[in-house]
């Protein structure tokens, strides 16, 4: 039997947005740094993953 799974309305406003949901596996040592530091400094861990993220795709465009 085939189940139809029904879109909810976060997915759209995500696809629409352009928000894409990725899996990492990391240590959990470093996860739990990562948050540690990220509360320290008052910001999300979103947020600065998403900021390293477009630092590091800036820095190899300029290598290449």
């Amino acid at each position: 039997m085939t189940e139809i799974k029904k879109e909810r309305p976060q997915d759209r406003w995500n696809r629409k947005a352009g928000y894409v949901s990725k899996s990492y596996k990391l240590k959990k040592d470093i996860v739990e740094a990562f948050a540690t530091a990220c509360e320290s400094a008052g910001v999300s861990q979103a947020s600065q993953l998403t900021k390293m993220m477009q630092e590091f795709v800036e820095t190899t465009k300029k290598m290449s």
